[in-house]
């Protein structure tokens, strides 16, 4: 739904020029999770010069800023900053200047949707609770918001506030659910044994690489025949290594990949039931199988009461039209959850496809509609003002 008839409130409005500016800074220079010091410099340094109270290095490189009242509620925001080792191919003139890196996954514009709230809310007069904005690190690796809160940067929360762009949706509008939005997540390592032999007499070896093949055909074959299929499970590959030489039969293969589960009963049983397909393929052809799962992200689940304080707050802002209620949680992870197993919480989906569409997230030509920025202040803006509002006395 285009912006161009959008009537933006005058303080925002004399924001944007600046914001965007900042979200092409940031898009040209993308840094890798843990990675964020020149993005965390830029977000400490703006919301000082607007009188936030910053601390600095809140997860690693995390930054953590408060403003408003000392006493009374305290409700908070999280933003992300970390990029992916993903060549651009977007061709734009504020494309990444760093060789393999880009902001694939729109951290660029939750970044500097964070810092409009921040400047807004500094104009705010007498607030009526305190807000804290976390911008975090090391979302693509599910490991920020952990470090985030071993650090407390969720200590003494009321509420949690989350934003995540979303490409099948157009600008100008949001998606919200109640309950379960995303999947658990799990990192999947395999490495199947095997022996080494001459590439022109495999009859004499056990072919690791063979056999890798047939785990990953394998898995996949028992998701759909030994697994109900109303309750989805993915597990996706993004990483073979294995073999010395062309003609030697490699004795090793390791594979990695993810595990994404929605069903609560299920995912506990998950790792020992991969374990058995995999050791029962393995040791069909003599090879033996070392199986590693490690659990990187529970589901995000989002807080009844919270989520329908947002949607009703942007219904009654912006028009029912603009807001979609999201029928089906996503198989994609998000680390927002490791915040919400101490907090109540909702985390909303800003569209950001423009006329022409959007490419998925994780993709070198991934281009998002800028002008959802101002449209995911607004939102955010209305929704923290309201929830002050019930909460203030």
């Amino acid at each position: 739904m285009s912006l161009d008839s959008f009537v933006w409130p005058d303080n925002l409005k004399r924001l944007l020029p600046e914001l965007l500016e900042i979200r092409r800074h940031l898009h040209a220079h993308p840094e890798l999770s843990g990675q964020e010091y020149q993005t965390a410099a830029l977000v400490a340094g703006d919301l000082r010069s607007h009188g936030w109270d910053v601390l600095e290095a809140v997860g690693r490189t995390g930054v953590l800023a408060e403003f408003g009242p000392k006493t009374g509620p305290l409700v908070g925001l999280r933003v992300d900053m970390d990029a992916l080792p993903i060549e651009e191919k977007t061709g734009l003139s504020y494309a990444s200047k760093r060789l393999g890196l880009m902001h694939a996954c729109g951290h660029d514009l939750h970044t500097s949707i964070g810092l409009g709230v921040g400047r807004l809310l500094s104009q705010e007069e007498n607030l009526s609770a305190r807000v804290r904005l976390l911008f975090q690190p090391a979302e693509e690796l599910a490991q920020g918001a952990r470090w985030m809160r071993e650090d407390g940067a969720i200590n003494n929360l009321n509420a949690l506030f989350g934003v995540h762009v979303c490409p099948s949706l157009p600008v100008g509008t949001i998606g919200v659910r109640r309950g379960l939005l995303t999947a658990e997540a799990g990192e999947l390592e395999i490495e199947v044994i095997g022996e080494s032999g001459h590439g022109a007499r495999p009859h004499q070896a056990i072919d690791a690489i063979w056999i890798a093949a047939r785990v990953v055909s394998g898995l996949q074959e028992a998701i759909s025949r030994r697994l109900n299929a109303l309750n989805p499970v993915v597990i996706s590959f993004g990483r073979i290594e294995g073999g010395k030489a062309f003609n030697v039969i490699a004795d090793r293969v390791r594979l990695l990949g993810t595990v994404r589960c929605l069903d609560p009963s299920l995912k506990e049983s998950l790792p020992c039931w991969i374990e058995e397909i995999v050791q029962a393929i393995c040791s069909g052809f003599g090879a033996k199988a070392v199986v590693r799962y490690r659990r990187v992200a529970p589901s995000v689940y989002n807080d009844p009461e919270l989520t329908s304080l947002l949607e009703n707050v942007a219904i009654s802002e912006f028009g029912k039209e603009r807001v979609e209620i999201l029928e089906q949680p996503s198989l994609g992870a998000e680390d927002f959850a490791e915040l919400l197993q101490l907090v109540p919480g909702t985390m909303f989906r800003l569209g950001v496809a423009g006329s022409n569409g959007c490419a998925p997230l994780h993709n070198g030509n991934f281009c998002p509609e800028e002008s959802s920025v101002g449209f995911g202040i607004q939102v955010i803006m209305a929704t923290l003002l309201e929830w002050m509002e019930k909460h203030s006395n």
